[in-house]
């Protein structure tokens, strides 16, 4: 049985393809699906554990049934994956004598909700977990690693925008831009849809985990495919929104910041989706007060800008045209717009998007079940072509500047399989140099860190504007670094090695070393990573 997970920073979706009606559907798992009319079947990602040591959690519905995400506990845990992967992680709650780690909490969510799906399906052979278009190294290695130990053969990984578009089903050979707007990301994705090509058999994808299987046929298949053109993203998402709530009923009616009122305030989000008002009431057991919680689209829309919320929005969105138009594709090549997540429906967000787009190209009717049901595509035959979202670099030493610099060898965009590799010639820096070393890094976005951290029990990520290129060092661990062991050793004044870059069709970024000197290989191939 093939399933589909979109794992969510509010919510997780899960779809199965059903082989009699041959149709993606949504499933819900007794207990920890949020039982509703409106929208389909939902489980909140949230965790609370019981008993760290021995990983015993409750997850899902189950949380909000039994009152414990209302108490204000470091048990509880919400909003958790956006801290994974994260490179600053702040305060961090110890619980039963031991750290909790985001990526703990993330990996007891996952394992939970397959160990109760699997016995309903009667087993998972195949599993595809989708993932935000702009996540590091680090969140793909952590999904990666949670998948070894689940009981499941094969394991795929798609990213959640171009899973969307597949899950809209449009037509072939279109321009569609997905905006995924969740409660912890927004993510733009500009996707073109290619099913000229034939053939409904296995698809590649980007494989996780395959049994002790050969990839070696499933290469030489023809696919349909999904070419994604240009990326965009934001730490930017519907729990923010539910904050700024907190803080403005907290400064305009005094209101105490905990659990409920966040919740409270949520609701009052999701409330102004379909209707002009809204309003919650809140008992305080303290004092004994009670307070009614009232806001107005406008009032929303005027904390939003408080918050500079559009400027972030437009930030984002030129970013992807920036892209798109140099690729050839301008904003009227555009056909249609597909809104996923949650805070999509708000319509401070469709209205921004109206600023660019005419409303007959906007399509919003499924907002959560677009992701989980397009990865299920994956099953039925379609290959995803991708490029790389950053770039890779090497580190070397800045005279003028007196400090480490990084020097880009592979550019974000890059398509891969690479069909030529990069290449860098480099020589010894000292007599008698018996060896060099490099250290390669993953560089990110000119933005700065952004920082996660626990402000008494409300997640808070706050991005550090230091001016600098984030960059995730890849080999920097003491054998990793040395990529070339010189017989004889080297001396300033020439280049010594050539060293070749090469991306695979897996996303693994190999390296071969040639000493030019001696016209021996010394690395042929060698792995580094797998990069995003």
């Amino acid at each position: 049985m093939a399933i589909a997970i979109d794992f969510g920073t509010s919510n997780t979706v899960i779809a199965r393809w059903n082989p009699v009606t041959q149709q993606a559907e949504t499933l819900t798992l007794p207990g920890l699906s949020i039982q509703q009319s409106l929208n389909p079947p939902l489980i909140p990602s949230l965790v609370y554990v019981e008993e760290a040591a021995q990983g015993k959690i409750i997850v899902g519905q189950q949380v909000r049934d039994r009152g414990l995400d209302l108490k204000g506990e470091a048990r509880f845990f919400r909003s958790f994956k956006r801290g994974i992967g994260a490179e600053i992680q702040g305060f961090l709650p110890e619980l039963d004598g031991q750290i909790i780690t985001f990526e703990q909490v993330g990996q007891w969510f996952l394992s939970q909700v397959i160990e109760q799906l699997a016995p309903l399906e009667g087993g998972l052979d195949s599993l595809i977990l989708t993932v935000p278009v702009d996540s590091f190294e680090a969140y793909r290695h952590w999904l990666g690693k949670v998948c070894q130990s689940l009981p499941v053969e094969q394991v795929r990984m798609l990213d959640e925008p171009t899973a969307a578009a597949l899950g809209y089903g449009l037509a072939d050979q279109e321009n569609l831009l997905v905006i995924d707007f969740g409660g912890g990301t927004l993510d733009l994705s500009l996707v073109q849809l290619d099913k000229s090509a034939q053939g409904n058999t296995k698809p590649i994808g980007f494989l996780l985990k395959w049994g002790n299987k050969s990839l070696a046929e499933e290469s030489k298949q023809k696919v349909k495919t999904a070419r994604v053109l240009a990326k965009a993203g934001q730490n930017l998402g519907g729990t923010d929104i539910d904050n700024w709530l907190v803080d403005y009923f907290a400064k305009t009616q005094g209101l105490a910041v905990s659990p409920l009122t966040t919740r409270l305030a949520e609701k009052v989000k999701i409330q102004l989706s379909t209707q002009n008002q809204a309003s919650e009431v809140y008992f305080d057991d303290e004092t004994f007060e009670s307070y009614e919680l009232n806001l107005d689209r406008e009032n929303l829309e005027n904390i939003l800008k408080e918050h500079a919320f559009f400027e972030q929005l437009n930030e984002c969105m030129t970013n992807l045209l920036q892209q798109a138009r140099r690729q050839g594709i301008e904003l009227a090549d555009i056909n249609a717009v597909l809104l996923v997540g949650g805070t999509v429906q708000l319509p401070a967000v469709q209205t921004w998007i109206k600023q660019y787009f005419e409303p007959e190209k906007i399509r919003c009717e499924r907002p959560f079940e677009a992701i989980a049901q397009g990865a299920l595509q994956l099953s039925q035959g379609v290959e995803i072509k991708d490029f790389l979202y950053h770039s890779y670099g090497i580190r070397y030493w800045n005279r003028r500047n007196q400090r480490h610099s990084w020097h880009p060898i592979i550019k974000s965009g890059q398509a891969y399989p690479m069909n030529q590799p990069a290449e860098l010639f480099l020589g010894a820096s000292a007599e008698n140099q018996p060896s060099i070393e490099l250290i390669i890094g993953e560089l990110g976005a000119d933005t700065g860190n952004t920082e996660v951290y626990f402000d008494g029990d409300r997640l808070i990520t706050r991005r550090l504007d230091s001016g600098e290129t984030t960059v995730k060092p890849l080999n920097d661990t003491a054998g990793a670094r040395t990529i070339a062991q010189l017989t004889p050793p080297g001396y300033p004044g020439s280049d010594r090695v050539k060293i070749l870059f090469q991306v695979d069709d897996q996303r693994f970024l190999r390296i071969t070393v040639e000493d030019l000197l001696t016209n021996d290989t010394l690395l042929e191939n060698q792995l580094v990573a797998q990069l995003s």
